[in-house]
């Protein structure tokens, strides 16, 4: 297969924790060929979807030598047997016109992974939304009041904002806070942003646990995050520490019932987030955690990957 995964800066990726970079050695083991792009190199030429895409050779592991380019070429989205959307968030604008290039790449005959629409459609945070019986209560609002009523019934909640990632502007948020009011406008900015609240699940002490999905199959383990001291966010970003573990009876039960109807959508690499029985986020941009859990418990999560990715582009 001729791989393209679209990627942030080379030069960012850290090989020893990069589940892309896993994805691309066991793509190479295999003799597949891997090709790299940015987004921004990514456009429309008034006919077909097009991108400046360079082929990369693996060379090791040392961070910034550990791939080989050769010159970039622009050609069609569909002159690859599979492209692998695998920029990280924020969701901005410039995302969402990407997925909107991806997906009219994908009309002319690109296999597109995750399927952009599918993507759009699955906002990180609201997904869950879909999933109720597996939820914390949670709470989405623009409105201050509502959001200070939340903290006032549970005593102690955690405000999201829908388009954060690694941990960032996560509050935990006390009813007797003096800094409450303060919080809220932070957030919520006087009522101009949505944001979501949940009740605080103290089994976060115990790690977020990242459970993944591939093609409708449950991967055994997950990489629980445990937050630092004096932290209570596990995301790595943060400074958590990730420890692989075998899936929980509530964890499989959660995870099994979410793979099928999300492959369905086109969504073939899912992170789902679960802090004690609770499911937290659906993470359907760049989910992360297969080196970790691989080191850790000699799991091929890579292989599954490009097992189903095979399997798809044969059909």
């Amino acid at each position: 297969m001729r791989v393209l995964l679209i990627l942030d800066p080379l030069p960012q990726i850290k090989t020893y924790k990069d589940t892309s970079y896993a994805m691309m050695v066991e793509a190479s083991a295999r003799g597949h060929e891997i090709h790299v792009c940015e987004q921004r190199e990514m456009w429309f030429d008034g006919t077909q979807v097009r991108v400046t895409a360079t082929r990369l050779h693996l060379q090791g592991t040392g961070e910034g030598a550990w791939y080989r380019l050769e010159e970039p070429l622009a050609q069609p989205l569909q002159a690859f047997d599979a492209t692998l959307m695998r920029k990280d968030p924020p969701f901005d604008l410039e995302y969402l016109y990407a997925t909107m290039l991806l997906e009219r790449g994908a009309a002319q005959g690109a296999r597109v992974f995750n399927d952009p629409r599918a993507i759009r459609d699955h906002n990180e945070k609201l997904a869950i939304t879909e999933y109720p019986q597996f939820t914390a209560p949670t709470l989405v609002t623009r409105d201050p009041l509502r959001l200070r009523a939340f903290v006032a019934e549970h005593g102690q909640a955690v405000f999201k904002l829908l388009d954060g990632m690694g941990g960032t502007s996560i509050f935990q948020a006390r009813a007797d806070d003096p800094n409450l009011s303060v919080i809220i406008e932070t957030m919520n900015e006087f009522g101009a942003r949505s944001v979501m609240a949940q009740r605080y699940l103290p089994e976060i002490s115990e790690g977020d646990k990242r459970i993944l999905l591939i093609a409708g199959e449950v991967v055994p383990f997950s990489l629980a995050r445990i937050p630092k001291k004096g932290e209570s966010r596990g995301n790595l970003a943060a400074g958590g520490t990730g420890r692989a573990q075998p899936l929980s009876a509530r964890d499989r039960e959660i995870a099994e019932a979410l793979a099928q109807p999300l492959w369905s959508r086109g969504l073939l690499l899912v992170g789902l987030d679960v802090i004690g029985d609770c499911l937290t986020e659906i993470n359907v941009t760049s989910p992360t955690c297969f080196r970790e859990i691989m080191e850790q418990t000699g799991c091929d999560v890579a292989g599954m990957f490009i097992d189903a990715l095979e399997a798809v582009v044969s059909r």
